[in-house]
């Protein structure tokens, strides 16, 4: 097979299936080379499934609180296995629809793993032993294979999971040990908590959440403590010992911890293994490949996007850089993405989301003369009536006489939502006075952040 395609693109994730169904709908002629499901992380073993997973695991509050509303459960329990299974049902249909999308746009998806021999040239391979390589040919080339979870190098971390791992279980046993600080091993002792199972989590540092505004992140460690999960700080995995269902971890202060399951949450990193990338030249630093601001690698026809470049891992970045990429070589519209406000959220319980500068970035950046900070916790309405302790936690930072906003962030319910909302204003250079002039929607939690005084 030596068809001659206008671009190939090396991995059916968000940013390439962005970049591929763009610059088809630009004319080009577009292959997808891909060995596993379409759809990527996002979509088959991260956002997607982990967000359904979060909305399965809070039926236990609600559950806690349905007598203070008047409603009564008989005999009411939380099934793992049922959601577990009809979670990989969506991620099914979802997997097909992507399938179904790249035919309707014209882009022919091949199926199997991609690698150069040239810088022009890629190398097709099938899953199976049996199957014979064949090779393709393209003007351009784009990288966009994502990441994969670390596991670390320790005796026996083979017996714990990595997060890719969590969506195949049938069921998850009474107790897990969750190492990792960071979105993924918050997320995760939630959502296991949530669903009914008893959870401590190893942190090697001392505090969840590095880069996080601080009071984020001790406002969510007094939130899990006070929901039951242990956290135990200044501690790392040694060893795993015993065999799936009955483990031992050996930590890094001599403890030794028994428990059903172990799950590794200790970063991601860019899956360029077999890529074969020096036979076409292409520069790695580390563990990533440099771009620049039009996402091109060190060899002119060749570029890359999304989590391979390691610079903001998240999906919508990536579904961004591939457009913008595909709009710029194919469409004749040069742009770049906007990297200077990105909003993050942890969908931990209760949830996190910020956008712009932290506090201690603010001090650090503009000086403490210039930087104020209001802020306001309240209990939520929706927890009123109950006695589970849940609050909500809002935060605004801003810069100069002028007090324009330059950090927006919140822990609670709906956190995500209404950040997303914030970023609009943040993106347009609002003032604390154009806050403070917007009326307030009552009774509701965003009204808080145009009525701090």
């Amino acid at each position: 097979m030596k068809d001659l395609f206008d671009l190939i693109v090396l991995g059916a994730g968000s940013g390439g299936l962005a970049a591929a169904k763009r610059a088809a709908k630009h004319g080009a002629r577009v292959a997808v080379i891909e060995a596993d499901r379409v759809g990527g992380t996002c979509v088959i073993r991260g956002c997607v499934p982990k967000k359904l997973m979060v909305y399965g695991s809070l039926y236990r509050k609600y559950l806690e609180c349905g007598p203070s509303y008047g409603v009564q459960f008989e005999d009411a329990s939380i099934d793992a296995g049922v959601l577990l299974k009809n979670v990989r049902k969506e991620v099914d249909r979802l997997n097909k629809l992507h399938i179904d999308l790249l035919e309707k746009a014209g882009v022919k998806l091949i199926k199997g793993w991609g690698s150069f021999i040239g810088a022009n040239t890629v190398s097709v391979k099938g899953n199976k032993e049996s199957d014979k390589s064949f090779e393709i040919k393209a003007s351009r080339i784009l990288i966009a294979v994502g990441g994969r979870p670390n596991r670390p190098d320790i005796p026996g971390a083979t017996l714990g999971w990595v997060s890719d791992d969590m969506f195949l279980q049938e069921n998850f046993p009474r107790d897990v040990v969750v190492v990792g600080a960071g979105f993924i091993a918050c997320e995760f002792s939630c959502i296991l908590h949530g669903l009914g199972v008893k959870v401590i989590q190893l942190v090697r540092g001392d505090q969840l959440l590095r880069g996080f505004d601080k009071d984020l992140s001790k406002r969510l460690e007094e939130s899990m403590q006070e929901n039951g999960i242990e956290l135990r700080f200044g501690q790392s995995p040694e060893f795993v010992e015993g065999v799936p269902g009955e483990l031992l971890l050996g930590t890094s202060n001599g403890e030794q911890v028994n428990c059903g399951g172990i799950l590794f949450a200790t970063g991601r990193s860019p899956f360029l293994q077999n890529l074969n990338l020096d036979s076409a030249g292409i520069k790695v630093v580390g563990d990533r490949i440099p771009v620049d601001i039009n996402n091109n690698t060190n060899i002119s026809n060749i570029y890359a996007v999304g989590d391979v470049t390691n610079r903001f891992n998240l999906t919508p970045v990536a579904i961004d850089e591939g457009r913008a990429f595909a709009d710029t070589v194919f469409g004749n519209k040069p742009r770049n993405v906007n990297y200077d406000l990105i909003p993050y959220a942890v969908f931990s319980q209760p949830e996190i989301a910020t956008i712009g500068f932290t506090e201690e970035q603010s001090i650090d950046r503009f000086g403490s003369d210039q930087v104020k900070v209001y802020s306001t916790r309240f209990r939520s309405m929706s927890q009123a009536l109950s006695e589970i302790n849940s609050f909500c936690f809002l935060k605004l930072i801003v810069k100069g006489d002028d007090e324009k906003v330059i950090g927006c962030h919140m822990v609670g319910e709906n956190a995500a939502e209404i950040i997303q909302m914030a970023s609009v204003s943040l993106g347009m250079g609002a003032t604390k006075s154009d806050f403070d002039r917007t009326m307030a929607l009552h009774p509701t939690i965003a009204e808080e952040f145009v009525t701090m005084a």
